[in-house]
């Protein structure tokens, strides 16, 4: 999986596990990623925010599995209206890191060169947020910039006659005022 961070400095060690000194059985961890974290990527729905994440990390024998929890804010455009928007947003996620020379298919797979010793965290915080966001950011009712709101109805109004001769009109209304 190609990482966000390529050009990042690597001496950033705030979110890394260092797993080879961690005795078997399960640990915890509590991250937290701010406006930094988002300026430091490439390409991002997320402009700033504030996400912490809880992590439970079992170390065994011949496998590292990685419980997250993810809970905060992040702030981006709404989709409507194209103001600021502060979203909330949770989710929890699960990753098995194994070692191995092969690629996976299987997205909560992660193979780890033989060579490693720690586990860089960034590039999966970066993709839980992600995944996280609902389809459609937009604000609650009555929120969004009235100026803009005037100006789509403006731009989208159609006759009565259009609406009875195609109905997909109603259906795009219905949609519009979710």
């Amino acid at each position: 999986m190609p990482s966000n961070f390529e050009g990042v400095e690597k001496s950033k060690n705030e979110f890394v596990i260092p797993f080879v000194g961690l005795k078997l059985g399960t640990h915890e961890f509590d991250f937290s990623v701010s406006d930094e974290f988002f300026e430091e990527l490439e390409y991002s729905l997320v402009e700033r925010g504030k996400v912490d994440f809880h992590v439970v990390f079992e170390k065994k024998e011949t496998m590292m599995i990685a419980d997250f929890e993810l809970n905060g804010t992040i702030e981006t455009q709404c989709d409507r209206c194209g103001d600021e928007l502060k979203m909330p947003i949770s989710g929890h996620y699960q990753l098995i890191f194994k070692f191995g020379n092969d690629e996976s298919e299987d997205e909560t797979l992660v193979v780890l060169p033989s060579e490693a010793y720690q586990i860089d965290l960034r590039s999966h915080f970066h993709e839980f947020i992600t995944v996280s966001l609902p389809s459609r950011m937009i604000h609650e009712d009555g929120e969004c910039n009235e100026e803009m709101e005037d100006l789509i109805d403006e731009y989208s109004a159609h006759s009565e006659e259009e609406e009875e001769l195609d109905p997909r009109w109603s259906e795009l209304n219905k949609l519009k005022n979710k």
